[in-house]
């Protein structure tokens, strides 16, 4: 038979209250409900893609190794619109493409983005002319316009940054008692 350890002697050493505090303070973590909710949309936004003309190449691109978006929570675009919570809207878009791009946009839950990318989403860029809608926030809401003919994919990247920080602050819907 083994030798049995006394009890007494593998009990941690008693701490004062210094010690007790500086413990707390190490080990314990506050926080809010709507920063924890936030950091989580935050850092797991999964985009939808709508390329439409040569901004989708540079969207595409973003999308690549060599930018590496999975550090910013985004690992693959989606393909359905029930899986997204981002919209990015790459390129002009076309009268008859607007029922579609308000359909897609009506599809994905609650809470959803939209980033309009390039001049030609934001507002028409150099087709002033009757087939094209002069800026996507005419169909869908937007939250951040990235600027560029087309832009670059270290602008997408920082319009993503942008709508990192505008989802922390953002407000958890609060239901009202009757």
């Amino acid at each position: 038979m083994g030798i049995k350890p006394n009890l007494i002697d593998l009990a941690p050493p008693k701490k004062g209250p210094e010690e007790l505090a500086a413990d707390l303070k190490e080990n314990v973590f506050l926080t809010s409900v709507e920063k924890v909710v936030n950091w989580g949309r935050k850092s797991s936004i999964w985009p939808l893609g709508f390329g439409l003309a040569c901004c989708a190449i540079e969207m595409m691109s973003t999308f690549a190794s060599r930018y590496d978006l999975a550090r910013f929570g985004m690992e693959v675009m989606r393909s359905s619109p029930r899986q997204a919570d981002l919209m990015i809207v790459a390129g002009r878009v076309s009268i008859n493409m607007a029922p579609v791009l308000r359909q897609l946009y009506e599809q994905m839950p609650n809470p959803r983005w939209v980033i309009s990318m390039g001049a030609c989403a934001s507002c028409g860029g150099i087709f002033n002319n009757y087939a094209i809608v002069q800026g996507v926030d005419r169909i869908v809401p937007v939250d951040i316009y990235v600027p560029g003919c087309p832009p670059r994919p270290e602008q997408l990247i920082h319009g993503i940054t942008l709508l990192q920080e505008k989802i922390m602050k953002e407000k958890l819907l609060q239901k009202k008692v009757s």
